[in-house]
Protein backbone atom coordinates (compact mmCIF):
# COMPACT_ATOMS: atom_id res chain seq x y z
CA UNK A 1 0.00 0.00 0.00
CA UNK A 2 1.65 3.63 -1.05
CA UNK A 3 2.01 5.42 2.08
CA UNK A 4 -0.54 7.82 1.41
CA UNK A 5 -3.06 5.44 1.70
CA UNK A 6 -1.36 3.59 4.60
CA UNK A 7 -1.63 7.02 6.74
CA UNK A 8 -5.08 7.81 5.03
CA UNK A 9 -6.47 4.29 6.70
CA UNK A 10 -4.87 5.04 9.57
CA UNK A 11 -6.46 7.84 9.95
CA UNK A 12 -10.19 6.48 9.02
CA UNK A 13 -8.93 3.61 11.81
CA UNK A 14 -8.18 6.03 14.44
CA UNK A 15 -11.55 8.08 13.77
CA UNK A 16 -13.50 5.12 13.87
CA UNK A 17 -12.66 3.67 16.38
CA UNK A 18 -13.66 6.58 18.44
CA UNK A 19 -17.35 6.96 16.54
CA UNK A 20 -17.53 3.78 17.12
CA UNK A 21 -17.02 3.55 20.87
CA UNK A 22 -19.30 6.50 21.45
CA UNK A 23 -22.25 5.18 19.71
CA UNK A 24 -21.37 1.71 21.46
CA UNK A 25 -21.84 4.07 24.70
CA UNK A 26 -24.54 5.73 23.56
CA UNK A 27 -26.41 2.22 23.08
CA UNK A 28 -25.08 1.12 26.37
CA UNK A 29 -27.25 3.77 28.15
CA UNK A 30 -24.90 6.72 28.22
CA UNK A 31 -26.74 10.26 27.75
CA UNK A 32 -23.07 11.27 26.40
CA UNK A 33 -20.04 10.55 25.48
CA UNK A 34 -16.66 11.75 24.00
CA UNK A 35 -13.49 9.85 22.97
CA UNK A 36 -9.99 10.74 22.29
CA UNK A 37 -7.56 8.83 20.12
CA UNK A 38 -3.79 9.53 20.49
CA UNK A 39 -0.76 7.90 18.41
CA UNK A 40 2.63 9.24 18.58
CA UNK A 41 6.14 8.54 18.01
CA UNK A 42 9.08 9.76 20.02
CA UNK A 43 13.01 9.57 19.15
CA UNK A 44 16.16 10.69 21.60
CA UNK A 45 19.52 11.10 21.38
CA UNK A 46 21.79 11.79 23.95
CA UNK A 47 25.96 12.56 23.22
CA UNK A 48 28.70 12.80 25.77
CA UNK A 49 31.95 13.79 25.21
CA UNK A 50 31.18 13.07 21.60
CA UNK A 51 30.06 9.40 22.13
CA UNK A 52 26.37 8.12 22.08
CA UNK A 53 25.02 7.45 25.51
CA UNK A 54 21.26 6.79 24.63
CA UNK A 55 19.49 6.46 21.74
CA UNK A 56 15.63 5.94 22.24
CA UNK A 57 12.74 5.50 19.66
CA UNK A 58 9.40 4.72 20.58
CA UNK A 59 5.87 4.92 19.36
CA UNK A 60 2.20 4.93 21.78
CA UNK A 61 -1.13 4.95 21.37
CA UNK A 62 -4.41 4.87 23.42
CA UNK A 63 -7.93 5.78 23.96
CA UNK A 64 -9.59 7.66 26.40
CA UNK A 65 -13.39 7.54 27.13
CA UNK A 66 -15.86 10.04 28.92
CA UNK A 67 -19.13 8.94 29.19
CA UNK A 68 -21.65 11.10 30.89
CA UNK A 69 -25.32 9.54 32.63
CA UNK A 70 -27.58 12.60 33.22
CA UNK A 71 -25.01 14.98 35.84
CA UNK A 72 -23.17 11.57 36.65
CA UNK A 73 -19.70 11.41 34.68
CA UNK A 74 -16.71 8.70 34.66
CA UNK A 75 -13.31 8.85 32.60
CA UNK A 76 -11.60 5.10 31.83
CA UNK A 77 -8.48 4.72 29.22
CA UNK A 78 -6.39 2.48 27.48
CA UNK A 79 -3.73 1.73 25.59
CA UNK A 80 -4.49 -1.67 24.39
CA UNK A 81 -6.81 -1.00 20.97
CA UNK A 82 -8.03 -5.58 21.43
CA UNK A 83 -11.64 -5.50 21.12
CA UNK A 84 -11.69 -7.18 24.23
CA UNK A 85 -9.69 -3.97 26.00
CA UNK A 86 -11.72 -1.75 24.54
CA UNK A 87 -14.88 -3.77 25.79
CA UNK A 88 -13.60 -3.57 28.77
CA UNK A 89 -12.79 -0.09 28.61
CA UNK A 90 -16.62 0.76 28.16
CA UNK A 91 -18.03 -1.20 30.62
CA UNK A 92 -15.38 0.25 32.87
CA UNK A 93 -16.97 3.64 32.24
CA UNK A 94 -20.56 2.74 32.27
CA UNK A 95 -19.81 1.10 35.74
CA UNK A 96 -17.90 4.17 37.15
CA UNK A 97 -20.83 6.34 35.69
CA UNK A 98 -23.73 4.75 37.95
CA UNK A 99 -22.43 4.64 41.40
CA UNK A 100 -20.72 8.15 40.90
CA UNK A 101 -22.02 11.54 42.15
CA UNK A 102 -24.00 13.44 40.55
CA UNK A 103 -22.99 16.96 39.55
CA UNK A 104 -24.77 19.94 38.47
CA UNK A 105 -22.12 21.12 36.45
CA UNK A 106 -21.17 18.44 34.80
CA UNK A 107 -22.08 17.70 30.78
CA UNK A 108 -20.18 18.50 27.50
CA UNK A 109 -20.36 21.96 25.06
CA UNK A 110 -23.63 22.87 23.20
CA UNK A 111 -23.21 21.42 19.94
CA UNK A 112 -23.29 25.21 18.58
CA UNK A 113 -20.45 25.83 20.36
CA UNK A 114 -18.08 23.38 18.50
CA UNK A 115 -15.93 24.29 16.21
CA UNK A 116 -12.16 24.44 14.52
CA UNK A 117 -10.03 26.62 12.75
CA UNK A 118 -9.73 25.48 9.64
CA UNK A 119 -6.96 25.46 7.12
CA UNK A 120 -3.28 24.45 7.80
CA UNK A 121 -1.82 26.26 10.95
CA UNK A 122 1.50 24.72 10.35
CA UNK A 123 1.39 22.14 13.10
CA UNK A 124 3.11 19.31 11.17
CA UNK A 125 6.42 18.98 9.11
CA UNK A 126 7.56 15.80 7.42
CA UNK A 127 10.96 17.09 7.83
CA UNK A 128 10.91 15.99 11.48
CA UNK A 129 10.43 12.14 10.87
CA UNK A 130 12.54 12.18 7.22
CA UNK A 131 15.62 12.88 9.06
CA UNK A 132 18.20 10.22 9.29
CA UNK A 133 18.67 9.49 12.95
CA UNK A 134 22.54 9.61 11.70
CA UNK A 135 22.27 13.55 10.95
CA UNK A 136 20.28 13.50 14.07
CA UNK A 137 23.24 12.32 16.15
CA UNK A 138 25.88 14.17 14.41
CA UNK A 139 23.72 17.51 15.44
CA UNK A 140 23.72 16.46 18.88
CA UNK A 141 27.75 15.71 18.35
CA UNK A 142 27.82 19.19 16.72
CA UNK A 143 26.48 21.18 19.61
CA UNK A 144 28.41 19.65 22.49
CA UNK A 145 31.90 19.83 20.52
CA UNK A 146 31.06 23.24 19.74
CA UNK A 147 30.31 24.36 23.72
CA UNK A 148 33.79 22.53 24.38
CA UNK A 149 35.91 23.89 22.20
CA UNK A 150 34.57 27.83 23.13
CA UNK A 151 37.05 27.92 25.83
CA UNK A 152 39.65 26.01 28.22
CA UNK A 153 37.71 26.52 30.93
CA UNK A 154 34.56 23.86 29.76
CA UNK A 155 36.09 21.28 31.20
CA UNK A 156 33.29 19.00 31.07
CA UNK A 157 30.13 18.07 29.95
CA UNK A 158 26.49 17.24 30.80
CA UNK A 159 26.14 16.08 27.01
CA UNK A 160 24.38 17.33 23.71
CA UNK A 161 20.68 15.93 23.12
CA UNK A 162 18.89 15.92 19.65
CA UNK A 163 14.74 14.88 19.98
CA UNK A 164 11.76 14.29 18.01
CA UNK A 165 8.21 13.61 18.31
CA UNK A 166 5.16 13.52 16.08
CA UNK A 167 1.75 12.66 16.82
CA UNK A 168 -1.80 12.34 16.07
CA UNK A 169 -4.44 13.39 18.09
CA UNK A 170 -8.30 12.55 17.01
CA UNK A 171 -11.42 13.15 19.10
CA UNK A 172 -15.13 12.95 18.51
CA UNK A 173 -18.26 13.08 20.57
CA UNK A 174 -22.12 12.27 20.57
CA UNK A 175 -23.13 15.84 20.05
CA UNK A 176 -21.51 16.35 16.74
CA UNK A 177 -18.20 17.04 16.86
CA UNK A 178 -15.27 14.89 14.60
CA UNK A 179 -11.66 16.46 14.38
CA UNK A 180 -8.65 15.75 14.62
CA UNK A 181 -4.73 17.19 14.01
CA UNK A 182 -1.50 16.33 13.85
CA UNK A 183 1.72 18.04 15.90
CA UNK A 184 5.50 17.92 15.30
CA UNK A 185 8.54 18.80 17.34
CA UNK A 186 12.24 18.62 17.03
CA UNK A 187 15.13 20.02 19.09
CA UNK A 188 18.68 20.16 20.47
CA UNK A 189 20.71 21.05 23.07
CA UNK A 190 24.20 20.88 25.04
CA UNK A 191 24.90 21.42 29.06
CA UNK A 192 28.74 22.06 29.26
CA UNK A 193 30.06 22.44 32.41
CA UNK A 194 32.89 24.65 33.24
CA UNK A 195 35.55 25.04 36.17
CA UNK A 196 36.94 27.97 37.77
CA UNK A 197 40.48 28.95 39.35
CA UNK A 198 39.30 28.31 42.50
CA UNK A 199 38.14 24.64 41.34
CA UNK A 200 34.69 25.89 41.39
CA UNK A 201 32.44 24.04 38.84
CA UNK A 202 28.82 25.78 37.23
CA UNK A 203 26.90 23.98 34.59
CA UNK A 204 24.08 25.98 32.51
CA UNK A 205 22.73 25.02 29.08
CA UNK A 206 20.83 26.55 25.93
CA UNK A 207 18.98 24.34 22.93
CA UNK A 208 17.17 25.23 20.08
CA UNK A 209 13.55 24.14 19.00
CA UNK A 210 10.82 24.52 16.34
CA UNK A 211 8.32 22.26 14.84
CA UNK A 212 10.17 21.97 11.39
CA UNK A 213 14.17 20.84 11.17
CA UNK A 214 14.43 24.01 8.49
CA UNK A 215 13.55 26.31 11.71
CA UNK A 216 16.03 25.34 14.07
CA UNK A 217 18.97 27.32 14.79
CA UNK A 218 22.98 26.51 13.89
CA UNK A 219 24.24 23.89 16.28
CA UNK A 220 27.54 25.64 16.64
CA UNK A 221 26.08 28.92 17.54
CA UNK A 222 23.60 27.06 19.95
CA UNK A 223 27.20 25.88 21.30
CA UNK A 224 28.69 28.64 22.08
CA UNK A 225 25.77 30.26 23.77
CA UNK A 226 25.83 27.55 26.15
CA UNK A 227 29.44 27.63 26.72
CA UNK A 228 28.74 31.47 27.20
CA UNK A 229 26.23 31.00 29.88
CA UNK A 230 28.13 28.72 31.84
CA UNK A 231 30.84 30.80 31.76
CA UNK A 232 29.15 34.03 33.14
CA UNK A 233 28.61 31.95 36.17
CA UNK A 234 31.81 31.51 37.21
CA UNK A 235 33.61 33.00 40.50
CA UNK A 236 29.45 33.42 41.41
CA UNK A 237 29.15 35.13 45.32
CA UNK A 238 26.28 36.46 47.53
CA UNK A 239 25.21 39.94 48.11
CA UNK A 240 24.24 41.65 51.20
CA UNK A 241 20.82 41.58 52.06
CA UNK A 242 18.82 44.62 50.54
CA UNK A 243 15.86 46.29 48.35
CA UNK A 244 16.81 46.67 44.88
CA UNK A 245 15.64 46.98 41.48
CA UNK A 246 15.43 43.34 39.85
CA UNK A 247 15.96 42.86 35.90
CA UNK A 248 14.68 39.24 34.56
CA UNK A 249 15.98 37.47 31.97
CA UNK A 250 13.33 36.45 29.22
CA UNK A 251 13.59 32.79 30.69
CA UNK A 252 12.45 33.96 34.19
CA UNK A 253 10.37 36.60 33.40
CA UNK A 254 8.35 33.86 31.30
CA UNK A 255 7.65 31.95 34.79
CA UNK A 256 6.54 35.24 36.54
CA UNK A 257 4.06 36.32 33.81
CA UNK A 258 3.09 32.64 33.64
CA UNK A 259 1.66 33.35 37.07
CA UNK A 260 -0.94 35.30 35.73
CA UNK A 261 -2.51 32.51 33.54
CA UNK A 262 -3.01 30.36 37.04
CA UNK A 263 -3.91 32.97 38.73
CA UNK A 264 -6.96 33.86 36.36
CA UNK A 265 -8.02 30.24 35.98
CA UNK A 266 -11.43 30.23 36.42
CA UNK A 267 -11.28 26.54 38.86
CA UNK A 268 -9.04 28.93 41.29
CA UNK A 269 -11.23 31.81 40.43
CA UNK A 270 -14.66 30.32 41.67
CA UNK A 271 -12.82 28.88 44.75
CA UNK A 272 -11.23 31.62 45.58
CA UNK A 273 -8.12 30.49 46.07
CA UNK A 274 -6.47 32.90 43.61
CA UNK A 275 -5.76 37.00 44.59
CA UNK A 276 -7.50 37.63 41.35
CA UNK A 277 -10.65 36.94 42.80
CA UNK A 278 -13.62 39.32 42.22
CA UNK A 279 -10.16 41.66 40.58
CA UNK A 280 -12.70 41.30 36.80
CA UNK A 281 -12.60 44.62 35.11
CA UNK A 282 -9.82 45.96 37.66
CA UNK A 283 -6.27 47.16 37.74
CA UNK A 284 -3.64 44.33 38.52
CA UNK A 285 -1.05 45.24 36.68
CA UNK A 286 1.11 48.57 35.67
CA UNK A 287 -0.77 50.23 32.42
CA UNK A 288 2.37 49.09 30.22
CA UNK A 289 1.12 45.47 30.69
CA UNK A 290 -0.77 43.25 28.17
CA UNK A 291 -1.15 39.56 29.07
CA UNK A 292 -2.52 37.58 26.29
CA UNK A 293 -3.20 33.86 25.63
CA UNK A 294 -3.40 32.96 21.82
CA UNK A 295 -4.00 29.45 20.64
CA UNK A 296 -4.39 30.72 16.86
CA UNK A 297 -0.65 31.71 16.66
CA UNK A 298 0.76 30.94 13.26
CA UNK A 299 4.16 32.80 12.61
CA UNK A 300 5.57 32.22 9.03
CA UNK A 301 3.89 29.55 8.40
CA UNK A 302 4.72 27.30 11.48
CA UNK A 303 2.40 27.32 14.46
CA UNK A 304 3.11 27.49 17.70
CA UNK A 305 3.38 25.15 20.56
CA UNK A 306 0.50 26.35 22.24
CA UNK A 307 -1.65 26.18 18.73
CA UNK A 308 -4.44 23.70 17.95
CA UNK A 309 -7.40 24.00 16.04
CA UNK A 310 -9.73 23.03 19.05
CA UNK A 311 -9.49 22.72 22.62
CA UNK A 312 -10.02 19.83 24.46
CA UNK A 313 -13.56 20.02 24.46
CA UNK A 314 -13.83 20.54 20.90
CA UNK A 315 -14.41 24.52 20.88
CA UNK A 316 -12.49 26.34 18.56
CA UNK A 317 -9.56 27.95 19.93
CA UNK A 318 -9.34 31.56 20.60
CA UNK A 319 -7.00 34.99 20.98
CA UNK A 320 -8.03 35.96 24.71
CA UNK A 321 -6.48 38.96 26.39
CA UNK A 322 -6.23 38.14 29.91
CA UNK A 323 -4.36 41.44 31.39
CA UNK A 324 -5.27 45.08 29.24
CA UNK A 325 -3.05 47.96 30.16
CA UNK A 326 -3.20 46.64 33.79
CA UNK A 327 -6.60 45.62 33.94
CA UNK A 328 -8.16 42.24 34.28
CA UNK A 329 -10.08 42.00 31.13
CA UNK A 330 -10.82 38.11 31.24
CA UNK A 331 -10.54 34.51 33.10
CA UNK A 332 -9.52 31.08 31.54
CA UNK A 333 -11.84 28.69 31.62
CA UNK A 334 -13.30 25.59 30.08
CA UNK A 335 -17.00 24.81 29.85
CA UNK A 336 -17.35 23.12 33.13
CA UNK A 337 -15.72 26.27 34.83
CA UNK A 338 -17.50 28.11 33.05
CA UNK A 339 -20.65 27.48 34.25
CA UNK A 340 -19.84 27.28 38.00
CA UNK A 341 -19.04 31.36 37.09
CA UNK A 342 -22.09 31.60 35.26
CA UNK A 343 -19.97 32.82 32.47
CA UNK A 344 -18.95 31.34 28.85
CA UNK A 345 -15.51 28.95 28.12
CA UNK A 346 -12.89 31.12 26.27
CA UNK A 347 -11.51 27.60 24.74
CA UNK A 348 -8.83 26.94 27.03
CA UNK A 349 -10.36 23.17 27.80
CA UNK A 350 -6.74 20.63 28.38
CA UNK A 351 -7.96 17.27 27.60
CA UNK A 352 -5.67 14.09 28.80
CA UNK A 353 -6.68 10.63 28.28
CA UNK A 354 -7.94 9.65 31.55
CA UNK A 355 -9.74 12.31 34.00
CA UNK A 356 -12.09 15.38 33.08
CA UNK A 357 -10.92 18.48 31.02
CA UNK A 358 -8.52 21.06 32.69
CA UNK A 359 -7.66 24.21 32.02
CA UNK A 360 -4.70 24.76 29.79
CA UNK A 361 -2.87 27.37 28.26
CA UNK A 362 -2.40 28.12 24.09
CA UNK A 363 0.52 30.70 23.43
CA UNK A 364 0.79 32.30 26.51
CA UNK A 365 2.89 35.57 26.35
CA UNK A 366 3.54 39.59 28.15
CA UNK A 367 3.28 41.74 24.73
CA UNK A 368 6.86 43.49 24.35
CA UNK A 369 7.75 47.52 25.06
CA UNK A 370 10.45 49.05 23.35
CA UNK A 371 13.30 48.75 24.83
CA UNK A 372 16.21 46.86 24.38
CA UNK A 373 17.57 44.85 27.35
CA UNK A 374 20.85 46.45 27.35
CA UNK A 375 18.66 49.54 27.85
CA UNK A 376 16.94 48.17 31.24
CA UNK A 377 19.90 46.71 32.51
CA UNK A 378 21.72 50.69 31.71
CA UNK A 379 19.27 52.24 34.06
CA UNK A 380 19.68 50.27 37.15
CA UNK A 381 22.67 52.07 39.40
CA UNK A 382 22.60 48.78 41.65
CA UNK A 383 20.29 45.53 41.34
CA UNK A 384 20.02 42.25 40.27
CA UNK A 385 19.49 40.55 36.77
CA UNK A 386 18.46 37.57 37.31
CA UNK A 387 19.04 34.70 35.13
CA UNK A 388 17.85 31.42 37.25
CA UNK A 389 15.13 30.53 40.00
CA UNK A 390 14.70 27.76 41.87
CA UNK A 391 12.04 25.87 44.09
CA UNK A 392 7.93 26.53 43.89
CA UNK A 393 7.66 29.77 46.25
CA UNK A 394 4.71 31.44 44.67
CA UNK A 395 1.39 30.97 47.19
CA UNK A 396 -1.29 32.33 44.51
CA UNK A 397 -3.61 32.56 47.06
CA UNK A 398 -2.00 35.81 48.76
CA UNK A 399 0.44 36.99 45.86
CA UNK A 400 3.50 35.83 48.26
CA UNK A 401 6.53 35.11 45.75
CA UNK A 402 9.94 34.37 47.30
CA UNK A 403 11.72 31.70 45.20
CA UNK A 404 16.26 30.98 44.98
CA UNK A 405 18.14 32.57 42.80
CA UNK A 406 21.00 33.22 40.70
CA UNK A 407 22.37 35.57 38.00
CA UNK A 408 24.43 38.88 37.67
CA UNK A 409 24.88 41.40 39.85
CA UNK A 410 24.74 45.05 38.08
CA UNK A 411 26.89 48.22 39.01
CA UNK A 412 26.53 51.12 37.34
CA UNK A 413 24.63 50.07 34.47
CA UNK A 414 26.68 47.08 33.98
CA UNK A 415 26.96 43.29 34.41
CA UNK A 416 29.09 43.54 37.49
CA UNK A 417 30.20 39.50 38.11
CA UNK A 418 27.77 36.66 39.00
CA UNK A 419 25.70 35.99 42.29
CA UNK A 420 24.09 33.04 43.77
CA UNK A 421 22.74 31.25 47.06
CA UNK A 422 20.52 34.22 47.18
CA UNK A 423 16.97 34.92 47.68
CA UNK A 424 14.40 37.25 46.31
CA UNK A 425 11.13 38.32 47.61
CA UNK A 426 7.88 39.99 46.98
CA UNK A 427 4.22 39.88 46.55
CA UNK A 428 2.89 39.27 42.94
CA UNK A 429 -0.16 42.08 43.52
CA UNK A 430 3.07 44.73 44.00
CA UNK A 431 5.18 42.82 41.49
CA UNK A 432 2.96 43.41 38.47
CA UNK A 433 2.43 47.04 39.41
CA UNK A 434 6.07 47.73 39.70
CA UNK A 435 7.14 46.29 36.14
CA UNK A 436 8.57 49.64 35.34
CA UNK A 437 10.38 48.61 32.10
CA UNK A 438 9.54 46.03 29.09
CA UNK A 439 12.03 44.49 26.58
CA UNK A 440 11.92 43.66 22.71
CA UNK A 441 13.05 40.97 22.75
CA UNK A 442 10.11 38.89 23.20
CA UNK A 443 10.71 35.25 21.43
CA UNK A 444 8.95 32.41 21.44
CA UNK A 445 10.65 29.20 22.36
CA UNK A 446 8.29 26.97 24.29
CA UNK A 447 4.29 27.81 24.26
CA UNK A 448 4.61 30.60 27.04
CA UNK A 449 7.10 33.20 26.69
CA UNK A 450 7.66 37.34 28.15
CA UNK A 451 10.61 39.67 27.43
CA UNK A 452 13.07 41.18 29.40
CA UNK A 453 11.38 42.91 32.41
CA UNK A 454 12.45 44.97 35.33
CA UNK A 455 10.82 45.38 38.82
CA UNK A 456 11.29 48.19 41.45
CA UNK A 457 11.84 47.89 45.11
CA UNK A 458 11.89 43.59 45.52
CA UNK A 459 13.86 42.29 48.46
CA UNK A 460 16.86 40.21 47.75
CA UNK A 461 18.30 37.95 51.17
CA UNK A 462 21.98 37.32 51.04
CA UNK A 463 24.78 36.98 53.34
Amino acid sequence: MPAAQAEAAVTTDLRQMASDIVQRALRAGASDAEAVVYEGEEFEAHVRLGEVETLKESGSRAIGLRVFMGKRAANTSSSDFSPEALQHLLDGAMTLARITSEDEFAGLPEPEEFGKLEGDLGLYFDDVNAQPPAERIEIARRVEAAAMAADPRITNSGGGDFDTSTSRKVMVNSRGFSGEFRKSYCGFSAAPIAQGPTGGMQRNYWYSSSRTVSRLEDPDTIGREAARRTLARLGARQVKTQAAPVVFSPEIARSIIGNIFDAANGDAIYRHATFFADMLGKQVAGENVTVVNDGTMIHNGIGGFGTSPFDGEGLPTRRTVLVEDGVLKSYVMNCYTARKLGMKSTGNASRGLAGTPGIGAGNFYLKPGTLKPEAIIGDVKQGLYVTETMGFGVNLVTGDYSQGASGMWIENGELAYPVEEITIAGNLKDMYRNIVAIGDDLVFRSASAAPTIRIEGMMIAGA
